[in-house]
């Protein structure tokens, strides 16, 4: 593989753009680390036309909370939960994951980034079905992290809600998540 330019997120060919995307998303799983120095050029991406770039960015920002020794991704958790509430299923999903990956990585974060996450069942998306989605993710976001929440009871009265989403995937995620941390979705 050739040397990364993560300016080429930025190219006019959509080839180069998207393969950079790629290729960017494979090292900021893979190596946090050597794209930790380019955070601020991440940062800047969140406000981009571009939804694919701003996506990458969101989804880059949230893996280097592991790597972030400074607190530069405290600053932009803000910013992140924003995009919650943006309209935006897929922007929100993509906020959602690096949420997790933020309150997976920063403890002192956890039950905040929590509760705006449990507020997405109460936002406008295109659609009522865009919004199940979304809490479909969140049931799944928070389960990376559930055993270490200090105070559960917010987000079981979440997912025990869930268990009446109209959305079929949405209900079943809840009642698995209620099954795996032994409490019958009737409780």
């Amino acid at each position: 593989m050739a040397p990364l330019n993560i300016a080429d997120i930025l190219s006019a060919d959509p080839k180069t753009k998207y393969t950079c995307a790629k290729n960017i998303l494979a090292l900021a799983r893979d190596n946090p680390a050597a794209l930790y120095p380019e955070l601020d050029f991440f940062a800047g991406l969140l406000d981009t036309e571009n939804k694919i770039v701003r996506w990458t960015a969101i989804d880059v920002i949230g893996a280097l909370a592991v790597v972030d020794q400074a607190g530069a991704v405290d600053k932009l958790i803000g910013r992140i939960t924003g995009l919650l509430n943006a309209g935006n299923m897929i922007t929100a999903n993509h906020a959602i994951t690096a949420l997790a990956d933020i309150a997976l990585a920063r403890p002192e974060y956890r039950a905040a980034i929590t509760e705006e996450l449990l507020k997405v069942e109460h936002y406008q998306y295109d659609t009522d079905e865009c919004r199940n989605i979304a809490t479909g993710k969140i049931i799944l976001a928070i389960d990376r992290y559930f055993t270490r929440l200090e105070d559960k009871t917010a987000t079981l009265d979440f997912v025990k809600r869930q268990t009446r989403n109209s959305r079929s995937a949405t209900r079943k995620k809840a009642e698995r998540f209620l099954k795996e941390y032994g409490f019958p979705p009737g409780s």
